[in-house]
């Protein structure tokens, strides 16, 4: 079997957030992490899309020179020690996987785009790792550039998340588009904020907490401001975001605004940012909030350790949904362990890496059947829609995209269309993982328990397999010989030719 590689010492985390660009980089020595290195450039994507919702050319050449940096400082990170997201304004940008093929070049590393659920659980982990254990509720709050997430959770993490579409560059930019202050305009941003929290209240309200804790540069900036005016002492209060409120408004416009504790990078979207804040402590009659140091960035770096030391929250999000699918999971396993048979016999020839192909493969075949769930009719066109589209923990947009790919491709015609719409870097793997993964489901088109003998898979090239079954067998399964002489068709429509061997068996 080819063999794994190992586990990095040192891994990098990077935030491309719609407000900033974060990096963070940790030595890891026997299961702890320690930051050796942090950079930040304030590039503010947000603020950079154009009325066709394209992110313009200048802030491109912004992020691009910022990625070149970072990409600099990694030059010597190997594969799978790097772990970069995008958020809010990437996940909404029409041009979005434009650009990251160029961002990717720049940074020399894969950049992921993650869902607004997705983003809110790493939160969360970020800032659990910096608190003791404590048995208690907390609400956690970060407000980014695009976006706001809440998370209640407790030592275990996550019960509750929500993420919505509001942040400090957004609202400054639509309510305070000239840079004028209004009391008006304060209003209408403020109001604007409660609607969008109002119908997430509820919930919230219901599961409940016990502290509230804010995570991002916003609030931080928010609580500098007002322990340097007196108005809240260590943690931020309802009355001190009142009166920041209040100081804010006697500002004619947001290029005047100085406060002590305010950077002035921050200052040209902070009023929206504490205008959501505000809004938030109103609509969920929050107190006081602490301030952590931690946020997306740190919990990004120990989920990627997570997957680096085989606790990958991935798998127990496959679990989960081939369970509430009701997926048969007998007929998982035994397509499961053929696909991972065969692909151990063609890895080094296709150039794959063995332990992530093994770990794709794996989650395909664990899915590749929730469809029947829903119909039988297209059941792995139904399967991919629900892998593209649910909240799967751990997973990005591209990822889940990637892991649909090869669910859609396990029966009948390849979808061709599908495949040149991926980009450039996944869609050669989804289609020869596709290909073993349709030999496994037609080995097993019989559901028997009684293993397969022995079978051997070879390429004489590229494209170009030989499959080899034991002949007596092969006989007393005419419709899975049928169906892989059909195969043989479907398989040259893709690209790749099929050729089968009996051997009689010793």
């Amino acid at each position: 079997m080819p063999r794994s590689r190992a586990t990095p010492d040192t891994a990098a985390a990077i935030d491309l957030g719609s407000n900033s660009f974060h990096m963070i980089v940790a030595r890891i020595q026997d299961g702890q992490v320690a930051v050796i290195d942090r950079i930040r450039d304030a590039i503010r994507l947000a603020s950079g899309i154009d009325a066709d919702n394209n992110i313009d050319a200048a802030t491109q050449e912004q992020a691009l020179e910022c990625l070149r940096k970072f990409g600099q400082r990694l030059a010597d990170f190997p594969p799978g020690s790097v772990r970069a997201v995008g958020t809010n304004t990437l996940r909404n940008a029409n041009n979005s996987y434009t650009f990251l093929a160029r961002a990717e070049e720049a940074l020399g590393h894969p950049i992921d785009i993650i869902s607004g659920v997705e983003e809110a659980r790493l939160i969360y982990r970020g800032v659990a790792h910096s608190l003791a254990v404590t048995g208690q509720r907390r609400l956690v709050m970060d407000i980014g550039g695009g976006s706001t997430e809440l998370i209640i959770g407790d030592d275990r993490g996550p019960v509750y998340m929500e993420s919505m579409e509001m942040g400090c560059v957004t609202v400054s930019r639509n309510f305070f588009p000239d840079g004028g202050i209004t009391p008006k305009r304060i209003d209408r941003a403020r109001i604007f904020a409660l609607t969008e929290l109002e119908p997430h209240v509820s919930g919230f309200l219901k599961v409940g907490w016990d502290q509230a804790i804010g995570a991002s540069g916003t609030i931080r900036s928010v609580s500098k401001v007002l322990g340097a005016a007196g108005w809240s002492g260590d943690t931020i209060t309802l009355d001190g975001l009142k009166k920041l409120i209040e100081k804010l408004g006697s500002f004619d416009s947001v290029d005047k605004i100085k406060l002590d504790g305010l950077a002035d990078e921050r200052a040209p979207v902070f009023i929206g940012g504490a205008i959501v804040l505000l809004a938030t402590f109103e609509a969920l009659d929050i107190k006081e909030m602490e301030v952590s140091d931690r946020a997306l960035r740190e919990g990004l770096l120990h989920d990627l350790i997570g997957r680096l030391q085989d606790q990958d929250v991935r798998d127990s999000s496959i679990a989960h949904l081939a369970q509430r699918y009701h997926a048969d999971a007998g007929q998982a396993q035994r397509v499961k362990q053929t696909a991972l048979d065969a692909l151990q016999q063609v890895t080094l020839e296709w150039g794959l890496d063995y332990q992530e192909a093994e770990q794709w493969l794996g989650w395909a075949a664990e899915l590749h059947e929730i469809g029947l769930d829903i119909a039988h009719n297209r059941h792995h066109h139904h399967a991919a829609y629900i892998i593209e589209h649910s909240d799967l923990a751990g997973f990005s947009q591209q990822e889940q995209r990637f892991l649909a790919a090869i669910v859609r491709s396990q029966r009948r015609k390849p979808p061709l269309k599908l495949y040149k719409e991926l980009p450039k870097r996944i869609s050669k793997p989804v289609k020869r993982l596709s290909v073993i993964l349709r030999l496994a489901v037609i080995l097993h088109r019989g559901r028997s328990d009684t293993p397969l003998p022995a079978f051997t898979l070879k390429l004489s090239n590229k494209t170009s397999l030989e499959l080899c079954l034991d002949d007596t067998w092969l006989q007393q399964h005419p419709l899975t010989q049928a169906d892989l002489e059909q195969e043989k068709c479907f398989l040259a429509n893709a690209g790749f030719e099929l050729r089968l061997c009996q051997e009689a068996q010793s």
